[in-house]
């Protein structure tokens, strides 16, 4: 019999709606998992077992009461260690918040909290979500990284201590360890999640990121926290449709632009022919393949990235870094050092250039349903001085468009690979229904062996 800890995020709500699943013995099962797993894997900071078991009774009694608050009633949901959470330590694991305890909830947590959901705890994070490895193990493979920044969000699903967390990306920091741990991860486009209560590493860089084990839970989370929110400047204030009926909706193949070019050039050789082999798939089911051409503007995107995420990094750590510089890891104090040092007009040359990538990506993507590349240029490496390389999701994150990775195989080392499917901005809906549809067609869903 299959344990509470093994469902998805939309099995545990629905078999808690029919009353089949109890809030309790979920997150019961769930601590358990982890009580006998972490010491292990090393994917949390924080977990109140006592306030997670009381939430859930409370969710167990509103059920039998009032019925369920929303669509995640009663399911435990992590959150990397830069979301506050009241009266929950907050570390972004980092001597410099070591202590610090926030006294109000991010957006995004109150949204969990009011659609019924539970907070489990805090997972390991790199430090303020950049680039110094975090300690946290890689399930598949202990000598390879599990990525980061959001290692431990992404280990904690991946290893079924919960089905969904939180983590975000600057760069490539949900969609790369999602590829590595072989589970889902969704960015949504820049604005669609408030950021509000996250702490930063980039204004305008800065997405909230879904770590789930299915396209479907994805557009559950995302329907969940998607919206505008006057607290962040950076919010849009574009509708939120039912991602879930647009996905479920979505019945057709799917006119899919590949890229190859920069993407396959990265890549080794054994993950071209998978990712031509996936693309051949999906074609004999009826999809429809066609190559795209990345625009003339792509060949500066990365370095605006760096830029403008170094600069942004030193402005919100400016006060303390004058004062801790040496509590700083490596890593992230010569970012900080970096952005110090550039001048403000290359600054203001890298925004405009991002803006032009942005609408030429836009073009790029208008005449094809979603956009299809690995995920990764090659599988987690064999270095634990690195979280990996960001490269394939970086364009994809200067531009503010939306990306989801989908789990699609295994390397001949036994690790996972995935591939990488683009849209449009704000087209979520599309999206998530063309990645379902081929998560359907691939039928591959991935585990580690040693965990199961």
């Amino acid at each position: 019999m299959s344990e509470p800890f093994n469902l998805t995020v939309s099995e545990a709500a629905e078999q808690i709606r029919q009353g089949s699943l109890s809030p309790v013995d979920l997150a019961q099962s769930l601590l358990d998992r982890i009580d006998a797993l972490d010491p292990a894997l090393k994917a949390w900071v924080t977990i109140d077992r006592e306030e997670v078991l009381s939430i859930a009774r409370q969710r167990e009694q509103e059920l039998s009461s009032s019925g369920p608050k929303g669509p995640i009633h009663g399911v435990p949901v992590g959150l990397k260690d830069i979301f506050y959470t009241e009266g929950m330590k907050t570390t972004a694991c980092s001597r410099i918040y070591a202590d610090f305890v926030p006294d109000y909830d991010a957006t995004t947590v109150a949204r969990i909290k009011e659609a019924g959901g539970i907070i489990l705890g805090k997972a390991v994070t790199t430090e303020f979500a950049t680039g110094d490895p975090s300690p946290t193990i890689n399930p598949w493979n202990a000598a390879h990284t599990p990525g980061g920044s959001s290692s431990g969000s992404s280990v904690a699903v991946a290893t079924q201590m919960c089905a969904a967390a939180l983590g975000s990306q600057t760069g490539g920091s949900t969609c790369r360890p999602a590829a590595y741990n072989g589970i889902v991860g969704l960015k949504a486009t820049y604005g669609r999640i408030s950021r509000y209560g996250v702490v930063p590493v980039s204004w305008s860089l800065d997405t909230v990121g879904i770590l789930v084990r299915s396209v479907e839970d994805a557009a559950v989370m995302l329907q969940v926290l998607a919206g505008h929110d006057p607290n962040d400047p950076g919010s849009s204030i574009h509708p939120v449709p039912d991602y879930l009926e647009e996905m479920k909706s979505w019945n057709k193949p799917p006119r899919i632009g590949m890229i190859k070019g920069f993407f396959f050039d990265r890549s080794t050789e054994e993950v071209r022919n998978h990712t031509e082999q996936v693309a051949q798939l999906l074609a004999k089911a009826g999809a429809t393949i066609q190559e795209i051409v990345l625009p003339d503007s792509f060949s500066s995107c990365h370095s605006c990235q760096r830029i403008v995420s170094n600069v942004e990094c030193a402005a919100f750590h400016e006060e303390s870094f004058r004062e801790r510089a040496d509590e700083y890891g490596a890593r992230i104090r010569s970012s900080i050092e970096m952005g110090m040092l550039i001048p403000g007009f290359r600054y203001l040359q890298a925004q405009r250039l991002r803006r032009q990538f942005r609408q030429d990506m836009i073009h790029m993507v208008k005449d094809v349903d979603v956009v299809l590349t690995p995920a990764t240029p090659a599988p987690a490496p064999e270095d634990l001085s690195t979280t990996g390389d960001p490269a394939f999701q970086v364009p994809w994150t200067t531009a503010g468009l939306p990306t989801v990775v989908v789990p699609s195989g295994m390397s001949e080392s036994g690790l996972p690979l995935a591939v990488q499917f683009g849209a449009l901005p704000m087209e979520e809906g599309k999206l998530l229904g063309a990645a379902k549809w081929c998560e359907d067609v691939l039928g591959v869903s991935l585990s580690p062996p040693a965990f199961n």
